[in-house]
């Protein structure tokens, strides 16, 4: 079922503030990159309690962005201490209200150490929060209540280009919300050396638990293909197996391009790279099926 996202943008330019909200629920995002932030700062919404993610260059060039997660019962008066803070050079900021007020000290606690934990758990930004705050004890009615908030700060995080909720692998709380298209279909890597399994879903390319990925790559490989295979070193997604790596979880990919590169070493066309039990190319079998849509249309 589709959301319908209401997104304002407060000085009427496609590069300044804005806010965003979803049709039927008490919360409210407002995001701002750090140079407007103080224009807004008078806004009613920041008097609210709240919570926050900073967003700021990484450190590592394995990472595309670096996020710092906080709360605050005033976020305007932290907002401030960020920004008179030398230490926080961030970028740009997304904050989350409720419209109806009823965020309290303990929800926004709550919130704040599960947004780390999952921001943690997915492995896609560098995290700069060093400790995990421990959780919140709330009501069974309050936590159901929480965890609803959290599912539309999910979702408007990646429409302002904050990604470090979004899982990079399938986790077993995730596992149930991807959908396999054709379930019965797993591509193998179109290579004797190597065993690397895949399938396709709705949130991306996955290359399953077990596979196994080259070690060496070749002078040909991008260099975003390198600091991405870096990363799944780093986090653990890759290990070390001797001739090869093996890939410990499964791992999602945007592009089956991508996970064929990560897998050999090398730069590669995914569509022909990958072949299932039959033999067939993925790209051999999406000619197949739309080329069938298209003489049923007919």
């Amino acid at each position: 079922m589709g959301k319908k996202l209401t997104i304002f943008l407060v000085d009427g330019t496609e590069v300044g503030p804005r806010t965003i909200e979803i049709g039927n629920w008490s919360g409210k995002a407002l995001y701002s990159p750090r140079s407007s932030l103080v224009k807004i700062l008078d806004r009613s919404e920041f008097d609210r309690p709240g919570v926050y993610l900073l967003k700021s260059t990484p450190n590592n060039s394995n990472y595309n962005e670096r996020i710092y997660i906080g709360e605050a019962e005033k976020l305007r008066k932290r907002l401030k201490q960020h920004l008179a803070d030398s230490d926080k050079d961030f970028t740009e900021v997304v904050t989350f209200i409720s419209k109806d007020e009823m965020l309290t000290k303990s929800h926004i606690k709550y919130l704040e150490s599960r947004m780390i934990a999952l921001a943690k758990e997915a492995k896609t930004a560098e995290i700069d929060n060093i400790n995990q705050p421990e959780l919140t004890l709330l009501p069974e009615a309050d936590i159901s209540d929480m965890e609803y908030f959290l599912e539309q700060i999910k979702l408007i995080l990646p429409v302002v280009n904050f990604m470090s909720l979004v899982p990079s692998t399938v986790t077993p709380q995730t596992k149930e919300k991807f959908v396999q298209f054709n379930e019965s279909r797993v591509y193998q890597i179109k290579t004797k050396k190597l065993n690397a399994k895949l399938i396709e879903t709705d949130k991306g390319y996955v290359v399953l638990s077990g596979s196994e990925c080259s070690k060496q790559t070749s002078s040909s490989i991008s260099d975003g293909w390198v600091k991405l295979r870096s990363k799944l070193i780093e986090t653990g997604v890759l290990v070390d197996n001797g001739d090869c790596y093996i890939f410990t979880e499964d791992a999602i990919f945007s592009s089956i391009s991508a996970a064929a590169a990560i897998v050999l070493g090398r730069q590669a066309a995914g569509p022909v790279e990958w072949v299932d039990s039959g033999g067939k190319t993925y790209k051999q079998n999406q000619e197949n099926q739309f080329e069938s849509e298209v003489d049923d249309d007919n």
